[in-house]
């Protein structure tokens, strides 16, 4: 078991690409601290963690609230004892043109896409930073190497995670701290349920490939960080 002993946070686990996270990082041993807003889709995963073998712990946090992270990463020292690895699922999307985005969807998408990684982020750094030992992954998107029309505020979000990466990394790299940014194509999941004329939906990765190289990236040996990981279709961008 690559994660055997390791206790991981993963936010946005209720659903797509979190929840994939949290059942894949627990059939490789891991103990996950499991956060969303929503309680009744965070115990529906941790049944599905208990049924692979692995040790789940229900935490309702929303990312935008610092007091909620604060209570996330207590619960997750007090019951697990320490967090190896911390993995920003949590996000939202909305695509319109520029000229069309509501400031309240451009203002939604920054507290949960952005302020809630920087402040989960930063929550977790103390006892990363104590126990010398730590790797975060960042979900960030294809939007940031490739422009597409109509997600100006989601590009921004995801820009601003890319950025705090990779400064963070830096900052972090005297502690041994590994900080990476997983940016993934389009990806079969929740979000794309409300979003009209997307493509289709047989063409996207499944939540589970991007599970398998958030795996990779948690895993790696000493000496080696995967900071800026890419995850496409075979097909290319979609």
């Amino acid at each position: 078991m690559k994660l055997r002993d390791q206790v991981a946070i993963v936010t946005g686990a209720g659903r797509g690409i979190g929840r994939a996270v949290a059942i894949a990082f627990a059939r490789e041993g891991a103990a996950v601290l499991l956060a969303s807003r929503s309680e009744r889709e965070l115990d529906r995963v941790a049944r599905e963690v208990e049924s692979a073998g692995g040790r789940a712990v229900v935490a309702p946090t929303d990312v935008r609230d610092e007091n909620a992270v604060g209570a996330m990463v207590r619960r997750a020292l007090g019951e697990l004892k320490r967090i190896d690895v911390l993995v920003t699922a949590a996000g939202i999307a909305t695509f319109a043109p520029v000229a069309d985005t509501k400031t309240t969807d451009w203002d939604q998408l920054l507290a949960v896409n952005l302020r809630g990684v920087f402040l989960c982020c930063r929550a977790v750094l103390p006892a990363m930073t104590a126990q010398r030992r730590g790797t975060i992954i960042n979900i960030g998107s294809v939007v940031t190497s490739r422009t597409l029309p109509g997600t100006g505020a989601y590009t921004a979000c995801k820009y601003g995670v890319l950025g705090l990466s990779r400064v963070l990394a830096e900052e972090m790299r005297p502690h041994r701290l590994r900080v990476g940014v997983l940016s993934a194509g389009a990806t079969d999941t929740p979000l794309w349920d409300a979003i009209p004329g997307g493509p289709a939906r047989e063409r996207m990765l499944r939540p589970e490939q991007v599970a398998e190289a958030a795996v990779l990236m948690a895993s790696l040996g000493e000496g080696a960080t995967l900071e800026e990981v890419t995850l496409l279709p075979a097909e290319g961008i979609l």
